[in-house]
């Protein structure tokens, strides 16, 4: 059974690299029934994509979200860093697909401003060069985390490890461009009078309320679908941040209550069974 999503905003997906969870991705979304999407940049990364590499998996989220084109759900593809390219096609629709660079939707009220959020970006701006071999260097790191992980889940029977995210959380000036680029974000949409600021690319799914001397806005953060695997959620008013991780542990605590369940009917059926 399909959960009904009023609005899902999926980012940094990159299709197209080895860190892509793809499988992941496509077995959630079969999971939901959204009225909106919106694809919040990064979705193809045409930086490190390789014609040598494109699984069939990655194929299928494509496949899936035409689906969904099909279907005619309203589609807001918003472009990021990794495909930029497809900023020269600002304003192109292809059926209930639109190619925008940000978006601001009204949702019960209030105005959501949704933008990738790379134009945050010092690095992007002065030197692509360097973001690219950042992007690059990021990507090996993912394919060492891959083999790594095979190794402590297959041989080890331990879980999943993530030296990215462990490098990223514990260097300082990560975690201070992280709060900054937040805080920059608040800053622009209190200013502009929006109520919600959602973005991508800094790979830190949050939801929190931040609040300057000019006021407060809700700002929202996606995530990704290369370590943390999230999306969020909108419905009834309410924004929820989805996490795969969590969803299979909720996931497997239900199978697990159904089979206790089936245990105790199978104890009972005994019983009446004896009685008679």
């Amino acid at each position: 059974m399909k959960r009904e999503v009023e609005v899902l905003v999926l980012s940094d997906i990159h299709l197209g690299t080895y860190g892509c969870r793809a499988k992941e991705l496509l077995r959630y979304l079969k999971s939901v029934d959204p009225k909106l999407v919106i694809l919040n940049g990064d979705i193809i990364d045409f930086w490190q994509f390789r014609k040598r590499y494109w699984p069939k998996s990655h194929m299928k989220v494509l496949r899936h979200i035409l689906k969904w084109i099909g279907q005619e759900i309203p589609i807001y593809y918003i472009t990021g860093n990794h495909d930029e390219l497809l900023r020269k096609f600002k304003g192109y629709r292809f059926g209930s697909l639109s190619i925008v660079n940000k978006a601001v939707i009204q949702l019960d009220g209030k105005h959501a401003w949704f933008f990738h959020g790379d134009v945050f970006d010092v690095t992007m701006r002065h030197s692509k060069w360097l973001a690219k071999l950042g992007g690059w260097g990021y990507d090996f790191l993912i394919m060492l985390n891959n083999s790594m992980n095979f190794f402590s889940e297959k041989v080890l029977g331990r879980g999943r490890l993530s030296l990215s995210k462990r490098i990223k959380n514990s260097v300082k000036s990560a975690v201070k461009y992280i709060s900054d680029f937040e805080l920059t974000a608040a800053e622009i949409a209190i200013e502009n009078g929006y109520d919600q600021v959602v973005c991508g690319h800094i790979h830190q799914p949050v939801i929190r309320y931040v609040e300057t001397e000019a006021g407060e806005v809700q700002y929202l953060n996606s995530g990704d679908w290369i370590e943390n695997l999230s999306a969020l959620e909108y419905n009834a008013g309410e924004w929820t941040l989805y996490r795969y991780e969590d969803a299979l542990e909720e996931e497997s605590e239900s199978m697990e209550d159904v089979e206790l369940d089936a245990k105790e009917l199978f104890m009972m059926m005994q019983t009446e069974f004896r009685i008679i």
